[in-house]
């Protein structure tokens, strides 16, 4: 069995606005540790896949900056998509790109972007899947125990499971849910997190492509045939721009009777805003998160950070306070995920130089 990584790495990460910019995204800074989030993704996985086997999805405004954080990934396997087109396309793309080097490849899909620890169960987890897709016209996703009723999180719903290793079948996927719902997934028993983690053969995955979106498959195939001639780019290009933007989820995963799910039991996070990083981060006795050259007297709960210039926060509670070189974000902690909103403001303002 061969394995190989393809890591998704072309999102904006526009709740992490003011770090966060289009250049450099959540995926390539350092937010936990010595290591960018995209530099922590690969190191989960060296120890059973090669260098040569691990593909990078991304873009080309970022695909230089990759190449820098992953010097040991041959530059061949760093590919930049000519237009985003959302998931669906991303993995069909890849998915080529591995099959014209091995038909029987299975592949581990894997954002860039998440936090992961235990990483013995986490290596253990996608074994486990791997193993089973590769006997299988299975599409193994990760599913996380869930530990709270969480609003902003995917969940899948399992039944019985089909072998004695804990591999599951997928009954259905339900998108993020208000808070009653998530109580009533939690109370239920049978419901995990989507990760966003899938693994399964590349003609698996083609195959389900060309059943449920069979003109993103009719493009894959032009791609492909274009593979290795002198105006591969070009045809990259032209195809790409054609394709319709749906994610695998919705295009593939949500109707396909070949999901099965195993279960992470390994500590996750997608670190989706600033609050999950205060809430991953570690605090003071007041419970603030402190970064940088920060002075705090009279506050509490919150997450501050500003390594590039004296701040000072006095007598505030349940803030997000992020100040860079460039800019300066004040939110309260329950309103993180609008941050997003800034990105429409300035594209709309033409305040291109804070992007």
């Amino acid at each position: 069995m061969n394995i190989y990584a393809v890591i998704m790495a072309g999102g904006v990460g526009s709740r992490f606005w003011p770090r966060s910019k289009e250049k450099k995204p959540k995926q390539l800074l350092r937010i936990f540790g010595e290591n960018t989030m995209i530099q922590d993704t690969v190191a989960r996985v060296k120890d059973f896949i090669t260098n040569e086997n691990i593909f990078i999805i991304t873009n080309e405004v970022q695909r230089e900056k990759i190449i820098q954080q992953l010097s040991e990934i041959p530059v061949e396997n760093i590919v930049a998509e000519p237009f985003g087109r959302n998931t669906a396309a991303c993995i069909g793309l890849a998915a080529i790109l591995v099959a014209h080097k091995d038909p029987n490849a299975v592949i581990v899909n894997l954002p860039a972007d998440h936090l992961i620890k235990n990483i013995e169960i986490f290596k253990d987890t996608i074994k486990l899947a791997a193993e089973f897709a590769s006997n299988s016209k299975g599409i193994v996703t990760i599913g996380i125990n869930p530990t709270r009723p969480e609003t902003g999180y995917g969940y899948i719903q399992i039944n019985d499971e089909v072998n004695k290793e804990g591999v599951y079948k997928v009954k259905t996927f339900a998108e993020k849910p208000n808070y009653e719902t998530a109580v009533n997934f939690l109370e239920s028993g049978d419901f995990l997190w989507n990760s966003g983690m899938f693994i399964c053969r590349v003609d698996a995955i083609l195959s389900e492509i060309k059943k449920y979106l069979p003109d993103l498959h009719l493009g894959l195939e032009e791609i492909k045939a274009g593979i290795g001639k002198n105006n591969y780019i070009e045809i990259l290009k032209r195809v790409y721009g054609q394709l319709k933007s749906i994610s695998i989820d919705y295009g593939v995963m949500e109707k396909s009777e070949f999901v099965y799910l195993v279960k992470g039991n390994f500590e996750w996070s997608d670190v989706g805003s600033w609050e999950e990083v205060y809430k991953l981060s570690e605090k003071d006795n007041s419970g603030n998160a402190v970064n940088g050259d920060v002075y705090v007297d009279k506050s509490f709960d919150s997450y501050i950070y500003s390594p590039d210039k004296f701040t000072a926060v006095i007598g505030v509670n349940d803030l997000i306070v992020v100040n860079t070189k460039s800019a300066l974000l004040i939110c309260n902690r329950n309103n993180s995920q609008d941050v997003k909103q800034i990105i429409d403001y300035l594209k709309l303002k033409e305040k291109d130089e804070l992007l």
